[in-house]
């Protein structure tokens, strides 16, 4: 080896390789493809490795790798907030229309709400494919990154508190708590110093030779102060809440007694009618047809009917069949009451032919303040038992009205209605008044009077009585009180239309159609069952507070066949000593007297003196 292969090494090797090719020695296969260019590569490939090749050149750098990985992690975190707000925002938005169907939202604001709501998740959605395409072709800068990010929270932001500010979140069920408790009326006192406290009822008159009946003073509150007491609630209705009636096309007959028109109820069904429970189904009358008045006996036109149902305050009634009474007009009747307050009078069509040949009944069918109803296909032969139908059972003609009055048509209502209800139902807190008989407290009295006068047919009043003492009736004593009398005067009847008083007018009606129709028997049989089992009381006043507002008269028969007073007979004494004219009455002598006078001795009688026996 010589000294200068040393010297020339690097460029030795590389000379004598290229010498050995040149002289032949050194055998290569030739190459047939081409040599790589070390010309620059297409644009296209720069473009596509790019992001790789800053990824391959400086992930092996310590920072640099952790930061990478940071933003893949803050990506993906994105990503998944994203969705799930999405989802959020799309149920806020199903909820919400759910809400505005149930609720009284309008279809515009339903549309409007769902559109937008629509509109704001697009815009979302849109953004956020627009950060994903950026995030695969640019590697931007951290600063962009994450100002992208800020922006996809806020409009997700933005979304969520558009959502809850226009769409109210659904309620939250609430606790199931009881009904409110009913208000019911519980009456009034009046103001310290009012007259009416301080009134008391004078003796009896010192008139020996007036005995009978005569009215008493009562104190009643002026209209205006009336009508502000008017009760806004219902009185209280003790054990019964709710009452239906009986409605059957199909009768049977009972054991004994009753009607088609009140539905033949047997014995068991009468007693279970005083085992009284909240809620109950009753006869009451009517108990065929589709409704009272229609097809039922006792049938009504329609237009009445619709007349009838409309009134719904006070209703004052009465009745006249067979033409057995005069119309008599009320007096004293503000024009608050004529314009508030149903007047009608029940007639049949005897009546309505005798009030209209009298002239009293015009186009308008009214009388006066009345307004005539005429019923058709009465139930009963008897007119008396026929007008127990409207007395009774005010509630089942007219189911909207809160109170009634019922005035027997001999009599002449003279107060106006508002203050009568006033001074014996709503200052007294209660929902039923009549008046007790002016002679007579006990029902065995009542029934001898009532076959002494021929009221009715002595051997059906003493089955009534022995029946009524097989339940256990008792001859009234003050044993009974705070029970006043057992005897109603059963003429006027104020009430109002409440579950009880209701079933007691149609007990007492199912018992007058059972038994006579002299209802006085049967009035304190049904008050003292209905009173053991819910302890109901009854206002029964005095009989001349109830002569204070009615004037009696007299039924048309007694009128008519009254005579007039027979004309004055003129008697002229011709003697030649005096010539007078004297005028003396005609009255008609008795046979009583008659026969008196024959076992008297007779008088001379001068000529021209009056003649002293003028009985």
């Amino acid at each position: 080896m010589s000294t200068g292969s040393f010297g020339l090494r690097s460029s030795g090797s590389y000379g004598s390789l290229q010498q050995q090719f040149q002289n032949g020695s050194l055998s290569m296969p030739i190459q047939t493809t081409p040599p790589i260019s070390s010309r620059k590569p297409p644009k296209m490939f720069k473009e596509k490795d790019s992001l790789f090749h800053w990824i391959c050149k400086f992930a092996p750098r310590k920072k640099v790798g952790m930061l990478l990985l940071c933003i893949v992690s803050t990506a993906v975190f994105a990503w998944v907030l994203y969705v799930g707000k999405v989802r959020e925002v799309e149920d806020a938005r199903e909820t919400t229309i759910q809400n505005m169907n149930i609720h009284s939202g309008t279809i515009s604001e339903e549309t409007k709400m769902s559109s937008i709501l629509s509109y704001q998740v697009r815009e979302v959605e849109d953004a956020r494919e627009t950060i994903v395409q950026n995030m695969n072709i640019h590697s931007g800068p951290i600063s962009e990154e994450k100002k992208m990010n800020s922006n996809l929270s806020s409009q997700v932001r933005e979304v969520e508190e558009t959502a809850n500010a226009t769409t109210p979140l659904p309620p939250l069920p609430l606790p199931l708590t009881p009904p409110p408790a009913p208000v019911y009326f519980t009456g009034y006192t009046l103001p310290r110093g009012n007259p009416c406290e301080s009134l008391t009822l004078p003796p009896p008159p010192a008139d020996k030779k007036r005995t009978g009946p005569r009215p008493c003073p009562v104190c009643y509150l002026p209209l205006e102060d009336a009508i502000g007491l008017i009760p806004n609630a219902p009185s209280f209705s003790p054990v019964l809440k709710s009452l239906t009636y009986i409605h059957e096309e199909n009768l049977t007959k009972s054991e004994f007694g009753g009607s088609e028109f009140g539905g033949y109820p047997s014995l068991t069904e009468r007693n279970d009618s005083y085992d009284i429970k909240e809620s109950m189904n009753v006869h009451c009358g009517f108990v065929r047809g589709s409704k009272p008045g229609r097809q039922t006996g006792f049938d009504i036109d329609d237009s009445d009917l619709l007349e009838m149902e409309t009134c719904g305050g006070v209703v004052v009634a009465s009745a006249v069949f067979g033409a057995f009474d005069l119309i008599r007009q009320p007096k004293n009747i503000s024009e608050y009451a004529k314009r508030n307050i149903c007047f009608h009078m029940f007639v049949d069509n005897e009546t309505e032919s005798f009030l209209r040949n009298s002239s009293e009944l015009g186009s308008d069918n009214k009388v006066g303040l009345w307004r005539i109803i005429v019923v058709h296909n009465l139930p009963y032969s008897d007119p008396r038992r026929n007008g127990k139908v409207p007395k009774l059972l005010l509630h089942r003609l007219f189911p909207k009205a809160r109170y009634s009055l019922w005035v027997d048509a001999k009599l002449e209502l003279a107060v106006d209605p508002i203050q009568i209800l006033e001074r014996f139902l709503w200052r007294k807190n209660a929902s039923f008044a009549i008046s007790r008989h002016y002679k007579r407290f006990d029902v065995f009295e009542e029934a001898e009077a009532n076959k002494a006068a021929g009221k009715y047919d002595n051997a059906s009043i003493d089955f009534q009585i022995e029946f009524y003492k097989h339940e256990g009736l008792t001859t009234y004593s003050t044993a009974k009180l705070p029970i006043t009398s057992d005897v109603p005067e059963g003429c006027v009847i104020i009430r109002e239309h409440i579950p009880i008083s209701n079933l007691f007018t149609c007990l007492w009606f199912n018992e007058v159609d059972r038994f006579t129709s002299r209802d006085q028997i049967s009035f304190s049989t049904v008050r003292d069952k209905i009173r053991s089992k819910t302890n109901y009381t009854i206002n029964m006043f005095l009989d001349c507070e109830r002569r204070n507002f009615v004037v009696q008269g007299y039924h048309r028969d007694l009128l008519e066949h009254w005579s007039p007073p027979p004309p004055p007979i003129i008697t002229v004494n011709t003697s030649a000593d005096t010539m007078l004219s004297n005028i003396t009455p005609v009255r008609k002598v008795t046979a009583r007297r008659a026969k008196e006078r024959k076992s008297k001795r007779h008088r001379k009688v001068n000529t021209g003196s009056k003649d002293t026996n003028t009985d």
